[in-house]
């Protein structure tokens, strides 16, 4: 890891080697099932999912480094489950920071305070804050694990797209020349910059903001709780807003306001930085670690599938920080695709399979930005009606409880429930907290050979029949995992039974991405296999 001195702001990063890849000497481009254009979280956790799956990736990144600057920290329960699945999430939940709470403030005063996962029987909490370049980082060593199936291929950058009607030829740029490489899919998870998206000649539509806000992380010693504080016109930030959250190594992250007209140059140096933060700490004893100055935009590509090109994460969609959409649904893009490009490849999925990642994601990026905006409009009222709408909320939530819910401090990120219509709808009423299309609420089972573990364990990565137990053992379908409650698993607790509505005979069937795609209350062979083509796009 290295790190800058000289009295500048601190970043980390790890860098790699450049290495010469044999396709650079091949007289005709090679040919590679699946290239993945950027070593960033999302391309990252798609090439391992994919590589889990027996496939073999190239990774393409034009640097040859990753974690320059914290960036993202926020990183959601769903996120972590599929971090988990992926071989990092326990690794990353121990080095983070862990927190449920958060408390909004208007100037000195508590409006109210909120918990994020009031329930227990979840193996990971609600949110951890931990730098981007640690997600990376534990990310690249899982990919160094899978080496066999991924090639990771550092200063390699893509500067031609050519499409056709089985696949897609790449030129890339290296240190040694470029080269030309072959694809039966390309995915872009390149950024907000994407270059691919602008080879493509496409663009974003949506909303760009004018207010810019400053990100400051510091390291000091401080007292204050693990939790998220977001104020209000602050009495260290006048007529403006400010975050705080706690990351590791006696790291916090300080968000602050800056307003339309601030001048980014100034904003970012040091000197007119240090003030501010002093001022909200009322001490000086911290030193910086990051600095960056941001304006939100909140946009997406019409369509995240053109042809055998996929764009996945900030290439495909942007949203604003606050509500930590952005790299959760980056990482949510990944999983949604791997089983989905893995089924295409192994020629298990109908033509269609992919349409279906477009419209899933294309949904959950829409609830992503409309969550986003109308957090940044009340954080950052665009209008003086607006501002004076705004200033009531605030003034009413100190006393009544319909305006504090009002409030819009960001809405934290939550995992998307895909539209049933996808899958197959419920013919009854269930109660409990499992909904279709929703992935299948975790709860705490005794697992194979006596070990109290979780759910969300031993479903992920591929088909999975829950079944409880009733009378005589069930046949499992061809191409499903099938497990029983009673007898491969436990319900000691009764939290699957209430969380599933549960009752001798009911049968659930999960997708690889672990979302409740049907369910029944007996248990049927062939209702089960049609559901499973139906989620294969059959």
């Amino acid at each position: 890891m290295n790190q800058k001195t000289a009295g500048e702001p601190v970043t980390h990063s790890y860098q790699f080697a450049y290495r010469r890849s044999p396709d650079q000497d091949a007289a005709d481009p090679v040919r590679h099932p699946v290239v993945v254009i950027g070593a960033g979280p999302v391309g990252l956790t798609l090439a391992v999912d994919l590589a889990l799956q027996g496939l073999n990736v190239v990774l393409l990144d034009d640097s040859d480094r990753i974690g320059e600057g914290s960036r993202a920290i926020c990183f959601a329960k769903r996120t972590l489950e599929i971090f988990d699945r992926l071989g990092v999430g326990e690794g990353l939940v121990d080095k983070g920071v862990t927190w449920q709470r958060g408390r909004v403030f208007l100037g000195e005063g508590e409006l109210y305070d909120f918990d994020l996962l009031p329930e227990g029987g979840h193996k990971m909490p609600a949110f951890i804050n931990i730098q981007q370049y640690y997600v990376e980082a534990a990310l690249a060593a899982r990919v160094g694990e899978l080496e066999d199936f991924i090639d990771l291929r550092w200063r390699n950058r893509v500067t031609g797209v050519s499409r056709h009607s089985d696949g897609v030829t790449l030129t890339i740029e290296t240190p040694e020349g470029d080269y030309r490489l072959a694809a039966d899919w390309v995915v872009a998870c390149d950024g907000s910059r994407s270059p691919v998206r602008t080879l493509m000649g496409l663009d974003f539509a949506g909303e760009a903001f004018d207010d810019r806000f400053l990100i400051a992380d510091v390291k000091m010693t401080a007292a204050f709780p693990t939790e998220r504080w977001f104020w209000f016109q602050p009495p260290f930030h006048a007529g403006q807003s400010a975050l705080l959250h706690k990351q590791p190594d006696d790291v916090w992250r300080i968000d602050l306001q800056l307003g339309r007209d601030a001048d980014i140059e100034i904003e970012r140096q040091p000197d007119h930085v240090i003030p501010r933060i002093r001022r909200m700490l009322g001490h000086g004893d911290f030193t910086l670690e990051w600095v960056s100055i941001y304006t939100f935009q909140c946009r997406r590509l019409d369509q995240f599938v053109h042809g055998r090109v996929i764009f996945a994460g900030d290439s495909a969609h942007q949203v604003s920080p606050f509500g930590a959409r952005g790299a959760n649904s980056g990482v949510q893009d990944a999983e949604n695709l791997a089983w989905k490009l893995g089924a295409m490849i192994h020629g298990e999925a109908g033509p269609g399979l992919l349409e279906s990642y477009d419209a899933e994601r294309g949904a959950a990026a829409d609830e992503n930005i409309l969550n986003s905006t109308r957090a940044t409009d009340f954080i950052a009222p665009p209008s003086p009606g607006e501002q004076r709408l705004r200033d009531a909320v605030l003034a009413l939530a100190r006393t009544t409880a319909f305006a504090k819910r009002m409030v819009n401090s960001g809405r934290l990120s939550t995992a998307t429930t895909y539209d049933t219509a996808l899958s197959t709808p419920d013919v009854e009423a269930w109660g409990g907290s499992a909904r279709l299309g929703a992935p299948a609420p975790d709860v705490p089972l005794g697992l194979a050979g006596g070990r109290r573990g979780f759910l969300s364990e031993v479903v992920g990565g591929g088909f999975v029949v829950l079944t409880v137990h009733d009378h005589a053992p069930p046949v499992a379908p061809a191409g499903v995992t099938l497990m029983v409650i009673g007898t491969d698993l436990t319900d000691a607790e009764g939290l699957f039974a209430s969380r599933f509505d549960a009752r001798p005979g009911s049968t659930y069937l999960l997708r690889p991405d672990g979302h409740l795609t049907a369910r029944w209350r007996s248990f049927d062979a062939r209702a089960i296999l049609a559901a499973r083509r139906r989620a294969l796009g059959l």
